[in-house]
């Protein structure tokens, strides 16, 4: 499948910052950037670095005043589709080291807190089969709800309130599967079928010798997500970071099935 992305942000800085900007596709073996441009303003400084776990990358802007962004890209997605359910579970000590600090807590995913629930609600369960059956779960009970949440929002909280918008979704997604001693990981991404349209997260979760895209919100298909980047939780995702103040004056997604 190819998709079109394009992406514009507008914000202010009244002061000079710092500017961490993750937003275009990754450059990974799943998936293929055909073609793309990221129009950036006049800056004191421009960097690309890493971004976790080498996919994708980042970029250090430092600018002042009226900073407009935009990012035009056709991307081919050629990952293996698989359904979910059937894929079997990979014992920790199995576990290639890469995926380790994907079992642990984090910021936003509390994991060591669900372990009762996990066991109590999907114990019968192994493997894809109990991811499946988490993502029904979350996805029949909770609402999506722009607004509901905050950038300080935890997995728990969430699971409290059932409500939340994307990032809420995947960090319960990451927090149960992790709980289930499954790896577990935050993904950004541009997909197909989100309404509204916006910067998406879904979760990732370890399965059979490979990491499977998970979207608990079920408004995407792992098929139409192009990747931005991954990390424990939204705090590694971020597609703007700024230290210092910053006003969004707008920004807005579109993605476009090719």
């Amino acid at each position: 499948m190819r998709i079109h992305i394009h992406s514009q942000l507008d914000y202010t800085f009244e002061q000079p910052t710092d500017i961490l900007l993750q937003i275009e596709a990754a450059i990974i073996p799943e998936q293929s950037v055909e073609k793309a441009h990221i129009t950036l303003p006049d800056t004191a400084h421009f960097a690309r670095v890493g971004g976790h776990n080498d996919i994708g990358e980042r970029i250090w802007l430092r600018a002042e005043g009226a900073v407009s962004i935009a990012y035009d890209a056709t991307v081919r997605i050629d990952r293996i589709i698989a359904d979910i359910a059937g894929l079997a579970y990979v014992p920790p000590h199995q576990l290639p080291g890469e995926t380790v600090e994907y079992l642990w807590p984090s910021r936003y995913c509390p994991s060591d807190q669900f372990q009762s629930f996990v066991d109590a609600e999907f114990g019968s369960l192994e493997g894809g089969a109990k991811i499946a059956a988490m993502r029904d779960w979350i996805e029949d009970r909770f609402s999506y709800v722009p607004g509901s949440s905050g950038s300080d929002t935890t997995a728990l909280e969430t699971f409290v309130k059932r409500e939340g918008v994307c990032r809420d979704y995947a960090h319960v997604m990451v927090t149960l599967a992790r709980a289930a001693a499954i790896p577990a990981r935050i993904v950004a991404v541009y997909a197909l079928g989100v309404e509204p349209q916006d910067f998406h997260a879904v979760a990732e979760v370890f399965l059979g010798g490979e990491w499977h895209l998970v979207d608990a919100t079920g408004m995407a298909e792992e098929g139409g997500m192009a990747k931005i980047g991954v990390g424990r939780d939204a705090a590694d995702v971020s597609f703007l970071t700024a230290y210092g103040f910053a006003q969004m004056n707008g920004q807005s997604v579109d993605v476009e099935r090719v």
